[in-house]
């Protein structure tokens, strides 16, 4: 097929011999199967910021770092440099999360190369040796759903282990290869320690693989692996080889309203502190 444009300039730093075909079109990116000398891989064309669905909400970026005090600053204010900025800093995220968690040995797609906005991977196939589907387009048995639903919740720890939560985990961002579920789309995944909504992102993840896994086999319904999973990595007792048991006693009692509001009081604080920080640089 001819080349995509975004495709051509990898195609002459000789990263790319073939584009294959289109891979699929989702929210954020187009994705390419093709051909690195005897290799097959997929490129992922990150889509412009106003052709995407999906949108760099605050939750996601808060505290990601950039490059230098101007960038941060003409983020904070919008401007065209800003907006540049952000978009390279939303593109590459995924790119370092995808190194950072391949080197923790977590089930995500081998990382190659990233150029002008282009992510060069491992194409991740099924038996036969073609494309793995997603999660979404499969039927299991209970059995099947029991332990497909078992190791990604072992991908989903080891993932908070070294730090990361994905913040967008679901049946369609899972593909299913010969040797078992591999998570991909990461540019949406946060700091587990610096980023104030890791654990309802980490909530909402776990909930979406019981709710999709729950379809085969209702008894996952009733599993609590979500809030066991943050309460022991918020104790510090969370590692890769730490035994689930599906259970979590929610703690009951009267709520501290006091200490509620002066969570809120210091957040704001801390917030008009982070405005002033800002425009005096």
């Amino acid at each position: 097929m001819k080349p995509p444009k975004r495709l051509q300039s990898l195609i002459e730093e000789g990263l790319i011999d073939t584009v294959v075909r289109q891979l699929m079109s989702g929210k954020e990116a187009m994705v390419y199967v093709v051909r690195c000398g005897a290799d097959t891989r997929c490129a992922k064309i990150y889509k412009e910021a106003d052709q995407r669905s999906f949108r760099q909400a605050v939750d996601y970026t808060e505290n990601r770092k950039v490059k230098n005090t101007r960038q941060a600053r003409a983020m904070a204010k919008g401007t065209r440099f800003g907006r540049q900025a952000a978009e390279a800093a939303w593109q590459s995220a995924e790119v370092d999360a995808l190194y950072r968690l391949a080197a923790a040995g977590v089930r995500v797609p081998k990382p190659h190369n990233f150029c002008d906005g282009v992510l060069l991977m491992e194409l991740v196939t099924d038996a036969q040796g073609d494309a793995a589907p997603r999660l979404n387009d499969v039927e299991f048995t209970p059995e099947e759903a029991r332990m497909h639903h078992a190791t990604l919740l072992s991908e989903v720890v080891r993932m908070l282990c070294a730090g990361i939560v994905h913040g967008d985990l679901s049946e369609f961002n899972v593909l299913l290869a010969e040797d078992g579920p591999v998570i991909i789309d990461l540019p949406q995944a946060v700091d587990a320690a610096g980023n104030n909504h890791a654990s309802r992102m980490l909530l909402r993840d776990v909930a979406n693989l019981r709710g999709f896994f729950g379809r085969f086999a209702p008894d996952l319904l009733k599993t609590h692996y979500d809030h066991e999973i943050w309460d022991l990595y918020q104790r510090g007792v969370l590692h890769t080889d730490t035994v689930l048991t599906g259970r979590f006693a929610h703690k009951t009692g009267p709520v501290d309203v006091g200490g509620v509001l002066g969570e809120i009081d210091d957040a704001r604080a801390e917030e008009a502190a982070r405005r002033v920080r800002m425009q005096s640089l």
